[in-house]
Parts: structure tokens; sequence; C-alpha cells
């Protein structure tokens, strides 16, 4: 069961290479359950018993279950993000030919190991916006085969490479798309994935993803390799636990909470978008519902102060070649059960009450936990529960996955881990 788990977890990266793909994919899930779509821009008729969902710029997702009960006491609220560091392509992105070839020019998006992107196969994917039936309407592109690589310079001409070479994104980090004498573009390749004319693309969100697929390591499989386990390893359980994608467990419609499962876009450059944590979607989203229902604004508010939510992203593992980097004490292991993250200074939001809260869920669930505190030297990342609990102010507890090589174009981490990732999130869909 425990790989099976995490054998349908790397099916779902292997379809979402960008955050577009990750919201299209949880759709089909919700869509086959029933689910049904909401558009910010209608009037909504809800009542109890009704799931739906509601997309943001076609790469974030609030979807929601409504029990059955006479008097709903609040929300139980997961949420996750859709995004991870990667390469954006620029407008015009293909150079003027170089020496026999021609390059596409991009720019960061997010915190990256840029080393990490080099000398392997990558291709391009994302959204292309079109006019249907005199609409603005988005649609999924995929490039999907080995199209594009970014060559290392060979350590003859760059001897410094193995003792603390900087890499620069705009010189060192562009891939190569083809020879000069090739006629194909990037434009038409894109519009050729897309099923369309290179005119009808009137605009696009195009990114770089590493090609490699997700595989399992170790004698007996227990360590995951695969591109952006953060942060969809935790949307995966997200979703497996909220639509019983392992379990078959996805009814929780005899509680008294709303269950609602949400995935912010931007979250690895801030969250400060329309679509991202520090927007108003959730908030805008958890009113509305009230409202459907007939309940008052009084109502709400006392449902928010009966609320609860769980933010997840993964965690640093501690590294055996720097455990130094890891608190003395606090220090997650891969496959040592799920991660609950504490930040003195709130950029995780984990405090007593939370923390108690999600141990008593995870002992009831029979999940093992661990804890991560950073080294008071070091630096640490912040994530989604204290930006979102800025504009839906409730009691939140951040969690994750421990992984290696956070931000690397493949990340590391142990295969059993989900499936307890998933068991405590079912326990707090059904307390």
């Amino acid at each position: 069961m425990k790989k099976k788990t995490a054998v349908n977890m790397l099916k779902f990266i292997d379809k979402s290479p960008t955050p577009f793909h990750v919201i299209e994919n949880i759709k089909e899930t919700l869509e086959k359950d029933s689910f049904s779509e909401y558009s910010e821009k209608d009037s909504w008729k809800l009542w109890n018993g009704m799931k739906g969902y509601v997309t943001r710029g076609d790469s974030s997702i609030v979807a929601f279950r409504i029990p059955n009960c006479n008097k709903i006491k609040g929300f139980h609220i997961y949420s996750a993000h859709s995004d991870s560091p990667a390469f954006k392509l620029k407008e015009k992105s293909e150079l003027n030919n170089e020496f026999g070839l021609v390059r596409v020019n991009t720019e960061k998006y997010g915190g990256m190991i840029l080393s990490s992107w080099l000398d392997r196969p990558l291709s391009v994917a994302g959204r292309v916006i079109y006019e249907k039936n005199g609409e603005l309407t988005g649609k999924l592109v995929n490039i999907d085969r080995d199209l594009l690589v970014i060559p290392n310079v060979a350590v003859h001409m760059n001897t410094s490479i193995n003792s603390g070479y900087e890499y620069k994104a705009q010189t060192d980090m562009l891939p190569v798309f083809k020879s000069s004498d090739d006629k194909e573009t990037m434009e038409s390749a894109v519009a050729a994935a897309a099923g369309l004319k290179k005119e009808e693309i009137l605009g696009s969100d195009l990114f770089v993803y590493a090609r490699q697929k997700g595989t399992f390591l170790g004698p007996k499989d227990e360590f995951v390799l695969s591109p952006r386990l953060d942060d969809q390893a935790c949307v995966y359980a997200g979703l497996s636990a909220f639509a019983g994608l392992d379990t078959g467990n996805e009814s929780f419609s005899d509680g008294e909470y709303i269950n609602v499962f949400a995935v912010f876009d931007n979250e690895e450059v801030g969250s400060g978008t329309a679509r991202g944590a520090d927007s108003t979607f959730l908030e805008d989203v958890l009113f509305r519902i009230s409202e459907a229902l007939s309940l008052s604004r009084t109502d709400y508010l006392r449902m928010l102060a009966d609320s609860f939510a769980v933010s997840a992203d993964n965690a640093h593992a501690v590294h055996p070649a720097m455990p130094g980097k890891a608190d003395i004490v606090n220090r997650p292991i891969i496959n040592g059960g799920v991660v609950v993250k504490f930040n003195a200074n709130q950029h995780y939001t984990t405090d007593g009450f939370s923390s108690a809260k999600i141990r008593s869920i995870a002992k009831k669930a029979g999940v093992r936990l661990q804890n991560f505190v950073n080294n008071s030297d070091v630096r640490g990342g912040s994530t989604l529960g204290n930006i979102s609990t800025s504009h839906v102010s409730i009691n939140t507890v951040d969690i994750g996955l421990a992984q290696l090589a956070m931000h690397s174009s493949v990340e590391t981490m142990g295969a059993y881990d989900i499936e307890d990732m998933i068991k405590l999130v079912e326990g707090f869909y059904g307390d």
C-alpha cells in the first residue's frame, strides 16, 4: 500500500509540469467525484451536502464539501501551493543565432539551485491565451518531448567550476533550443502543442521544466527522487484525503465542519498576487459559501472562530553532509513521519494550541510526527500559513514532508511519508 500511494503521487507529479496543469488535474479528479464548478462571476446557490470548487487565474483552486448537519460549526481548511521554482520564458524568448545555436531567453521564478538544471533534458509547458467565441480563454500547453538543455562549460575551460563558481541566470542558464539552420521556432512549437495557429495566441505563461520522471531509490525503494516534490507532494496528499484517491474514504458528510481544500499559486515568489495566499481568494470563497447558505455575517465570524487550518509545505530533512545546518535536537529525517514546523518569529504559524490539535489528530489516526525548528544561526523560509491567516484569522498549524535538496530541479523524500500525510489529513477532515 505504501509504495502504491507513492506511485500514484509520482503519476500526479508527472502530469503536472506547471501550476496550471496541477489545477487542471485537481479539477479532473474532483469532477469524477461529482464536484460542481462555481464561478466568482456568478451567484451561488448552495445547501447542505453539496460539494464544489472555484478556480482563480487557472493556477489556484478552493474546493469544499458542505456537511449534512443542522448547524455547521466552522471550516476545516487544508492548503498547499501549486508552484515550484523554474525558469519562465520571457517575451520574444528566442535569441539571435549564436555560434550555430539558438538559445531561449528566460528568467528565474523563485529561489532555485541553478546548477541542478544543467545537463539534463528539459522542455516547455504552461498556458496560452487565445480568443474563443469573443472571450479570452486559457489553454494548457506541454511540449511533451525532450526539447532543451542548459549545457555546462567544460572543466578545462572553467577551472573554478568546483571551487565556488557563481552561476549567472542571464548568461550561464539560458537553454539551448536548436541549431541555427532549423526553421522551427519556439512560437511555432508552442502553437503546435496547443493545437492553435501562432497568430491566434495573444498571451502566454510558459515555464521550462525538468523532464525527469519520478523514481524510487534504495534497497527497498524507500526513497523517492522527483521534480517538484515541493509542493506537489503535499498537494497530492491533500487531494487524496479530500477525494479518497488512495483509500476510498472520500465522504465526510456526517461531520459538522465544511471541509476545504485550497491550493494557491505564487508561494515561491511571496504569494502577493491575485491568486496567491496573500490575496482575498480564500476569504472570498469562505464568505460566499456562508452567504449562499443564508448565514449572516455574524454566523460567518462565529464559524471562523471555531475553524482550524493546516498549511502544508515540505520541510528540510537533516542533511547527512551538513548536519550542523539543522537544529540541535529538532532534526527531521526522511521516512520519519509528518513534520510539524515551528518558528518563534511566526514564519510558521504553529503555536502551543495548534501543535496540540494536530498531535491529537495524529494520535487518533496512528500517524508519526516529528518536529522542525530552524537552527537559530541559519535563516529559514516561510510558507502559506502566516500569509493566509492575515486574511482569514483562524488557528493554523504548519506541517510538511521531510525532504532533501529543496528547490533543486529534482528532490528527494521518503516513499513511506506520503501515506502518513494522507492519513493525517483524513483524520483532520473527519475530526
